[in-house]
């Protein structure tokens, strides 16, 4: 599964330890110490996986993320020494498809990486023929290519939130609780992490829904989760 990565980070000691660690799992690792260097490296080639540590010198990591997102839906795993539920919340909410807060493994960054590469190539393998396209109310969705419109409009969409959204189209009229879509999607164990869900479920409903305070999509059961209603 290698691929090619930016990390985004000026504490060079880390920096160091992390390409390092990834070379050797047989990523190629590019490399940035600043935000606006992060963001002329990001516009000059294709990466499969960005690693984006929020506090970063000259432009913050949530401004690099704001416009990175502005032009690609490729996976990003934001950093930090903060790790609260807030911290996690404001960074999801801006398009950050994984949070990991320092100190980590390189074992378990490692494992994000490979999770996060594998889910956003998953929609490159082969679908059945009658699955490629699906046309729903205003929606038009190509699980090939990866993209979605919605009266005609492509809509940007992260990888998460494009997960999501195939859950629940390939899934209509099941409920889902939050952890079983933790589970599914994240493809780790759920531990009431429900800002995490919250966040993603309101920028999903953000783009797809005329009017997300009375969705019509995706419907909210309270207590008990969340369920496609439209046909």
């Amino acid at each position: 599964m290698p691929g090619t990565i930016l990390l985004i980070e000026d504490d060079q000691s880390i920096q160091e330890m992390v390409a390092s660690y990834l070379h050797k799992e047989g990523f190629m690792v590019e490399t940035a110490s600043d935000g606006e260097e992060g963001i002329a490296k990001f516009r000059q080639e294709a990466y499969d996986f960005i690693i984006l540590d929020i506090m970063l010198p000259k432009l913050d990591g949530l401004e690099v993320m704001k416009s990175i997102r502005q032009k690609s839906a490729v996976p990003i795993l934001m950093m930090s020494a903060k790790d609260t539920d807030v911290d996690k919340a404001i960074g999801l909410g801006l398009g950050a498809d994984d949070y990991i807060g320092k100190p980590f493994s390189m074992i378990e960054l490692s494992a994000r990486v490979k999770a996060g590469i594998r889910r956003s190539t998953q929609y490159a393998a082969p679908q059945r023929e009658e699955e490629d396209i699906v046309q729903i109310g205003d929606l038009k969705i190509d699980f090939t290519n990866f993209t979605v419109w919605k009266k005609g409009n492509a809509i940007k969409l992260t990888s998460k939130e494009f997960e999501i959204l195939r859950l629940f189209v390939k899934n209509r009229h099941r409920v889902f609780t939050k952890a079983q879509i933790y589970q599914l999607v994240w493809n780790e164990d759920y531990h009431g992490v429900d800002n995490v869900i919250n966040v993603h479920m309101r920028r999903l409903r953000e783009k797809i829904e005329d009017n997300p305070s009375c969705p019509v999509y995706i419907k909210t059961l309270w207590g008990i989760g969340y369920k496609w209603e439209v046909l």
